[in-house]
């Protein structure tokens, strides 16, 4: 049995119980899965990432056994990463919430004619310094500086000078500086998903990894749940962690009745 570890001490008597199978009392929960750094290791660059053979059915027994109350919650596009577990019927929010596919329909806001703009700055800046990749994405662009940590600084410099003038938010993360369009994150994504009709009234969890997680820890702890940090302990909303991919797929497992 994989075991979560605090991250923090629990909350009041009102606080959300994490079961190990959704069979346990008190465990009727709803489950939001960040994908890159939770579901998926993280890679070199996005188009990289594996997505091992056993994650798609997994999912599909989780969505069993919760009863249809399971979403992902993703910074990519909704339709990639649909593309990429293949054919799923439950909710993904991509593009940091702003965007929603339920069962192959999706509902996006149009991409600001701003970010194309970003895009041919971050290109331009990215054309001397091999290593950075600079991704464009339905309603974001995002430059990558796994390969060149050294440019860090910059990489977050020049988001936070393209910000203001074009109108969009930055949102920084693991080896990424990011511009995408404002008014939406994790957190309202969360929110919005909570309302309907099969995730109402339950208990939300959150597993993420990354700073674009927070708000979704937030919103799961406010709603009477609680955030799963993925990775290494550090200053953090969640309430509880997880010590690495292979540690979620393994609680996820014990979630789906394995």
């Amino acid at each position: 049995m994989v075991e979560l570890s605090p991250c923090a001490p629990a909350g009041g008597a009102d606080a959300c119980a994490l079961p190990t199978s959704p069979a346990r009392p008190g465990s009727r929960i709803s489950l939001f899965l960040d994908f890159d750094g939770t579901l998926v290791e993280l890679a070199e660059a996005p188009d990289r990432v594996v997505v091992g053979r056993p994650l798609p059915g997994l999912l599909s027994r989780l969505d069993d056994a919760l009863e249809g109350r399971i979403a992902l919650l993703t910074g990519r596009g909704a339709d990639m990463v649909a593309a990429l577990l293949g054919d799923i019927s439950f909710p993904i929010a991509g593009s940091h919430g702003a965007e929603l596919r339920i069962a192959g329909d999706l509902v996006s806001p149009p991409r600001p004619p701003q970010l194309d703009e970003a895009l041919a700055a971050m290109q331009r800046f990215a054309a001397n310094r091999p290593g950075l990749l600079v991704e464009s994405k339905p309603l974001g662009v995002a430059l990558h500086y796994r390969q060149r940590p050294q440019d860090e600084e910059a990489c977050i410099d020049l988001a936070k000078a393209l910000a203001a003038p074009l109108g969009l938010h930055v949102q920084t993360g693991k080896m990424v500086a990011e511009l995408r369009a404002a008014g939406a994150d994790k957190g309202s994504a969360l929110r919005a998903l909570m309302d309907r009709d099969e995730m109402r009234g339950s208990c939300p969890l959150f597993l993420g990894d990354d700073a674009t997680d927070e708000p979704g820890f937030l919103a799961a702890a406010d709603l009477g749940g609680a955030g799963v940090l993925v990775g290494p302990a550090r200053a953090t909303a969640a309430r509880y962690r997880l010590d690495s991919v292979a540690a979620v797929h393994a609680w996820l497992e014990g979630l789906a009745g394995a």
